[in-house]
């Protein structure tokens, strides 16, 4: 009888060191569960500031190049307008009554075929971000999509600024042939700043206003400089202003 009743016992001590065991066992493999899932989180935490900071970075990198590209955008405005308003002037003196001065009809030749039109914006950082896949740290959506069609506005620019050099060529070419450079630049003060002296031949650029050529040349070149600006880099500049507004609100203080 009490071999059988120690047999009892041992078999309950037994059991109750199994549970005991199991117990500690469960506690062991859970602390360790939570000590994984705590390394993931912190893991996970210092990843996400990584990432945040890495954004901030390109997100103050291109906030700055954009700014410039606007200035660079705004100043090509002025210029656009500058040659097309200039040359509207040539062609108000067609049809006037009165015509004007050599010189003063050299300084609007110059004023409006001198400069040429290219917008060349600053576009490093940008271009390296979508060659790299870099982009895809940049959170917002809506400026990740902006970002991605600037290229195809710059396209868009560059076609239409092919358009306009060659209609600034061609008029060009019109006093090329039936005018006089030449004139032009003693007129302007140009041929001074060349080192030369004034040409002793006589030559005038007035019998342009006289030419139906030039008269088509010149308003083409009018239409097609006013659409650059009010087709092209206008629309530009009001992405330029759209994307700085999301750099912004992304841009933390």
């Amino acid at each position: 009888m009490f071999r059988l009743f120690r047999k009892l016992r041992k078999k309950m001590i037994l059991e109750k060191k199994v549970r005991h065991y199991l117990l500690y066992a469960l506690g062991e493999i859970i602390l360790i569960v939570i000590g994984i899932l705590i390394a993931l989180g912190i893991n996970n935490w210092n990843i996400r500031e990584q990432e945040r900071d890495q954004e901030q970075f390109y997100l103050l990198g291109l906030r700055q190049e954009f700014v410039l590209s606007k200035i660079k955008l705004e100043k090509l405005i002025e210029v656009n307008q500058q040659n097309y308003e200039n040359s509207k002037k040539i062609a108000a003196f067609i049809d006037a009554e009165t015509r004007p001065t050599e010189k003063e009809l050299s300084v609007l030749i110059f004023q409006s075929l001198t400069n040429e039109i290219s917008y060349n914006p600053n576009n490093s950082l940008l271009n390296e971000l979508i060659n790299t896949g870099g982009l895809k740290v940049i959170s917002n959506p809506d400026l990740r999509k902006s970002l991605t069609s600037w290229e195809s506005f710059i396209q868009s620019i560059k076609y239409q600024e092919r358009g306009l050099q060659e209609q600034r060529e061609r008029l060009l070419n019109v006093l090329r042939e039936e005018g006089s450079i030449r004139t032009g630049l003693d007129e302007t003060g140009v041929t001074s700043e060349m080192g030369l002296k004034k040409s002793s031949r006589v030559g005038s650029n007035l019998a342009l206003l006289e030419s139906m050529k030039f008269e088509n040349e010149l308003l083409l070149f009018i239409l097609t400089g006013s659409l650059t600006e009010t087709a092209h880099y206008q629309p530009l500049l009001e992405e330029i202003n759209e994307i700085l507004v999301l750099l912004n609100q992304e841009i933390e203080d």
